[in-house]
């Protein structure tokens, strides 16, 4: 494929071919949630909560698309360049597959991997009379089972859910800001997604004690079909650029007990030169002067004042 660069015409143009230039701290990714061509309703509320979940940093088509993940993926890869999403979630529903989720990424606007989950029995937002949790809210994710650790699906399931859920990077937390909890089990070959809202209620103390609320979505999901990346494609898309890397410290070491040691190399002194404390008892002395009668023990001739 030959791509033609067409240098930008207006200022706005630009600013758009900038925003989508490789940088070193990437942008928060973005999620499409698509309808298939026989979306029944469930599926279709499923959607709409998600993106409720997801907001800001989701695009919603709204229109049904005729598409088969699993076998076209073309699809998927150009809605991905048109909107700037590097995650996706796609719904359908037939007799075969019943109630059906893809979700997947992108890398470099391909298909990375995906994974196919059935919807067994889903929980709606409107079903649950709590407060909810204000639009944005970055999410805290609990996964609990040990399928999430020895199975390698699972586990690429996992690290799919986090990409997917995990919203912008923060420098710094506050306790009032963990309110909004997704939790995952895997047991018995079964997933289930659980969402809380966090209540800080008053201990006595300056801790507070913590209730969760169930606040919705409730899905049950089971896994079904799965597209995963190869091991050599998987490790390049995790690879950092040079300037994300930390810098290697030289002539510092650590012991056992965490104690930093470091090394200093310093040039040869020249010790005569070295400026010592003024004593008297450091004063160097004027060498005796070796006369002859000296040496046959006769007294030395006194000095006079003038001299």
């Amino acid at each position: 494929l030959i791509y033609c660069y067409r240098k930008p015409k207006t200022k706005r143009a630009k600013r758009f071919l900038e925003k989508r230039e490789p940088k070193l701290n990437e942008n928060t990714k973005n999620a499409m949630l698509i309808r298939g061509g026989n979306a029944n309703l469930t599926v279709t509320e499923v959607l709409k909560d998600i993106y409720a979940v997801k907001k800001p940093f989701a695009v919603m088509y709204k229109r049904k698309n005729i598409t088969r993940p699993f076998e076209d993926q073309t699809s998927l890869e150009f809605f991905s360049k048109k909107s700037d999403c590097s995650l996706f979630l796609f719904g359908s529903h037939n007799k075969k597959r019943p109630n059906n989720l893809i979700i997947g990424r992108m890398f470099d606007y391909h298909v990375l991997d995906m994974i196919e989950l059935g919807v067994e029995k889903f929980v709606s937002l409107k079903e649950i009379k709590n407060s909810k949790c204000p639009e944005g809210t970055k999410p805290m994710l609990i996964f609990a089972g040990e399928m999430f650790d020895v199975n390698e699906e699972y586990r690429r399931l996992k690290s799919l859910l986090i990409d997917f859920f995990r919203g912008p990077t923060v420098p710094t937390i506050r306790l009032a800001g963990l309110e909004y909890v997704l939790h995952f089990t895997a047991v018995d070959g079964k997933i289930y997604m659980r969402s809380y809202k966090v209540l800080l209620k008053k201990s006595g103390c300056k801790i507070p004690r913590i209730e969760l609320e169930e606040m919705g979505p409730s899905l049950d999901l089971v896994m079904r079909r799965t597209h995963l990346a190869s091991d050599d494609l998987y490790k390049l898309s995790l690879k950092q650029p040079k300037g994300l890397k930390p810098k290697k410290k030289k002539n510092i070491s650590h012991d056992v007990f965490g104690t930093t040691y470091g090394r200093v190399h310093m040039q040869k002194q020249d010790l005569s030169k070295l400026q010592t404390r003024k004593m008297k008892g450091l004063k160097k002395r004027p060498a005796e002067k070796v006369v002859g009668p000296a040496e046959d023990g006769g007294a030395l001739p006194k000095k006079s004042k003038s001299d």
